[in-house]
């Protein structure tokens, strides 16, 4: 297998906090990311899954330089980009681009669909003849599925999924080698959730481009990814390629994430809340539980959760898990309640 073109490893990012009155003023930290590694190489897709607020974005935003990590490393083509100045990590930046949740707010109001692809041209390369910006931009409007007579059109003119079209082409007009896409979907109606990712990947196909795509939702993830990483309060609870994890998830997490996601067939949906056990919200970032993090919402939970670390660790099948009783456990999971993009 060739060499990763991105390692993190034990990759921490941490906010401060105050809290009491202006004479009782205390520090407390949140561990908005805690000790997440894992691998990408060229051409492959990492899906990104977990409820708001367990660090997806933050930790995307940490590999991009866009936040101080607290500790670990971010390894792009074997060179650590934690310990770059300001101007080397910009330089950078031309092989690592992002495409933002929000299709429309991410766009300038004030500017032509034109102008926001080729912004990136003009900041990276100013000395670039504009015939020849204008032809780049033309031919990545036509790449997204756009028309080129579109160039001098605002984003108001535009839906939503072809807002989020011009924010793909904006993040690709540099030829990056990775982009990482944070819940593009979200904010899209079903029908161009599926257009929007089968346009990711053939992109990617077409380019080569490694891709970390994150959401919440894992039926969404299941059509884009190769593999897949579920995050619980900072942490990574699971690692598995993802023909593994949707058979046979191998946390409790997982599995209660999977029989959440929404189901067309009506009788299939109910049966599918009534055999899920995941309610309530996670806990408070300042009171993390002891032990698993995730034990205090785990009905497979033993005395040994509530004290012991789990750590990440490999199973037989290569997949990776936190969790004591792995081994123990049959989450396999029945057909339908695995949810469906179509």
């Amino acid at each position: 297998m060739t060499k990763p073109v991105l390692r993190v490893q034990d990759l921490a990012v941490r906010f401060k906090s105050f809290s009491g009155g202006l004479l009782q003023r205390k520090e407390r930290w949140i561990r908005a990311v805690d000790g997440i590694s894992f691998e990408l190489h060229s051409g492959e897709t990492l899906g990104i899954v977990g409820e708001s607020g367990s660090g997806k974005s933050t930790l995307a935003r940490a590999i991009l330089g866009l936040l101080k990590p607290s500790r670990g490393r971010v390894m792009w083509l074997g060179e650590d980009l934690t310990t770059l100045d300001e101007e080397a990590m910009r330089q950078r930046r031309k092989e690592l681009q992002i495409v933002f949740q929000d299709p429309v707010a991410s766009l300038n109001p004030r500017m032509t669909a034109g102008d926001i692809i080729a912004e990136p041209l003009w900041t990276f390369y100013p000395n670039m003849a504009r015939l020849q910006v204008e032809e780049r931009t033309r031919g990545m409007m036509k790449m997204v599925g756009l028309l080129p007579n579109q160039i001098n059109r605002y984003p108001h003119e535009f839906s939503g999924g072809q807002c989020q079209r011009i924010g793909i082409a904006r993040s690709l007009v540099l030829n990056p080698r990775l982009v990482i896409c944070d819940e593009p979907v979200s904010a899209l109606d079903v029908s161009i959730q599926a257009q929007i990712i089968n346009l990711l990947k053939d992109l990617q196909k077409k380019l080569g481009i490694a891709l970390i795509f994150i959401a919440h939702d894992l039926s969404v993830v299941r059509h884009i990814s190769d593999r897949v990483m579920v995050m619980y309060m900072g942490q990574a609870m699971e690692v598995s390629q993802k023909t593994d994890l949707y058979l046979r998830p191998l946390h409790p997490y997982t599995n209660a994430l999977m029989k959440s996601v929404a189901i067309p067939d009506p009788k299939l949906a109910r049966q599918a809340r009534q055999d899920s056990w995941l309610t309530g919200d996670m806990p408070s970032p300042y009171m993390r539980p002891k032990g698993c993090i995730f034990h205090d919402r785990c009905p497979y939970r033993v005395k040994r959760c509530e004290a012991d670390v789990p750590a990440l660790r490999r199973m037989e099948s290569g997949d990776w898990v936190a969790c004591h009783r792995a081994e123990d456990l049959d989450l396999s999971i029945q057909g339908a309640s695995t949810g469906s993009l179509g």
